[in-house]
């Protein structure tokens, strides 16, 4: 038996760039707006094509849970939707060595006309599963979804929270041989967003394929063995998912220690300019390696062009697997809230000092925030730096095994016999 679910061999596919005639033309139409080309010396430009993916080839076995990750516009929707069919390929081909259920986006493969039940059964037909097939998971489908007072209701009167529900529970009951699943979980609320990962937990416990595309980089994590990494279409890394995510988030980084904003980043008529972003060391050096056991301090420097209320200027601080460590404000404090109510026009540092003995030895992505009130987005770039901690020294060094978590506190204990 082939233990082959998917091959992928020179994938591609090409999109043309511009927009499409609209409405149908006339003969006399042509004729006149050729005639108009040739009078004004006109030279056909031929529309510009761009490839969302080239030259992608992998396989991937029966039983097998693979991440797909990269950038916004890196190729990761169109190769599901050359996978699901859903689109033709440009170049080369994938062979698919059983049925595919797909969550490509909200409502994929749904008729809006059709009641939750029509569609239910309408899926389970384009899998090629039996009407007793379908029935036999069909309780357990609603209760997934939570719907089954609006089962008889034609989806397009469906929230979209509904839609997603419904939509995610056919394609994880079903009993797909291969399970595609795009970003769509984002939708979700928390709740339901652990429910997903969940059932997509159990799919893969149960032997079944799952190709599975995140920007979360903790279900990635949880969830897949080995991840593919895509950049400009192309797949410039498969490896253990661990390394892949180190990878993905620490690739086009070259901003160690420093860096600096050029030109309008933020646009003419925004009042806030970010100029620079460092890891400074005690004795006041620009560094991009810092000693657990010694602080050191992140500053952010910007201009303000007007006046603004209620500025906030903070700090992200993740792991080099995106993991979340810690969010800091400038006006966290509530004194400082209150002196900085208003802030002029001028220019600016906000520096958070990170205290000795707090971060475990690693690589840190920084991220930045300017903010009003919680209204208004002046600034973000949630990966803008990098550094790294070495933890030489640090508290528990004497002993060999690796400390988890991306923090190590000095924390303050007490030994004594204990009072009978």
């Amino acid at each position: 038996m082939n233990d082959i679910a998917i091959q992928v061999e020179g994938l591609g596919k090409q999109y043309r760039i511009g927009a499409m005639p609209t409405g149908y033309r006339t003969l006399r139409d042509a004729l006149v707006s050729s005639l108009k080309r040739l009078g004004s010396g006109y030279i056909r430009r031929e529309h510009e094509m761009i490839w969302a993916l080239r030259d992608v080839s992998f396989d991937l076995h029966r039983g097998q849970v693979l991440g797909i990750i990269g950038r916004n516009g890196a190729g990761k929707s169109t190769l599901l939707k050359l996978l699901s069919r859903v689109t033709e390929p440009t170049e080369g081909y994938a062979e698919i060595n059983g049925r595919v259920g797909s969550l490509l986006e909200v409502g994929t493969g749904f008729h809006p006309e059709l009641t939750g039940r029509e569609n239910i059964y309408l899926n389970g037909a384009i899998l090629g599963m039996k009407r007793v097939e379908i029935e036999a998971k069909f309780d357990e489908i609603v209760d997934f979804a939570e719907v089954r007072r609006f089962i008889d209701t034609p989806v397009k009167r469906y929230s979209s929270g509904m839609y997603l529900r419904l939509a995610f529970a056919v394609a994880a009951h079903l009993e797909p041989e291969i399970l595609v699943v795009d970003e769509v979980l984002a939708v979700g609320d928390a709740e339901f967003q652990r429910k997903c990962l969940g059932k997509m937990s159990d799919v893969a416990h149960e032997g079944r394929t799952v190709l599975f595309v995140s920007h979360n980089m903790s279900a990635i994590l949880r969830l897949t063995e080995e991840t593919i990494v895509l950049e400009n279409g192309r797949i410039v890394l498969r490896a253990p998912t661990h390394k892949a995510v180190d990878y993905y988030m620490t690739s086009e980084m070259s901003r160690s220690g420093e860096y600096f904003w050029e030109g309008d980043v933020t646009g003419q008529e925004n009042p806030f300019k970010p100029i620079a972003l460092r890891v400074v060391d005690l004795q006041g050096r620009v560094v991009d390696r810092v000693a657990s056991k010694e602080g050191f301090s992140l500053e952010f420097e910007y201009e303000l062009n007007d006046a603004i209320n209620g500025l906030r200027v903070g700090l992200y601080l993740y792991t080099s697997q995106g993991e979340p460590v810690l969010t800091s404000f400038d006006t966290d404090e509530p004194g400082r809230y209150e002196l900085f109510a208003e802030r002029g026009k001028g220019r600016y540092v906000s520096r958070c000092r990170i205290p000795a003995d707090f971060l475990n030895g690693g690589t840190f992505i920084v991220g930045v925030n300017a903010s009003s009130f919680q209204i208004r987005s002046f600034f973000t770039e949630e990966h803008a730096l990098t550094f790294n901690v070495d933890s030489t020294g640090a508290p528990g060094t004497q002993w060999a095994e690796i400390r988890r978590g991306p923090v190590r506190p000095a924390l303050d204990w007490e030994v004594g016999e204990a009072v009978r």
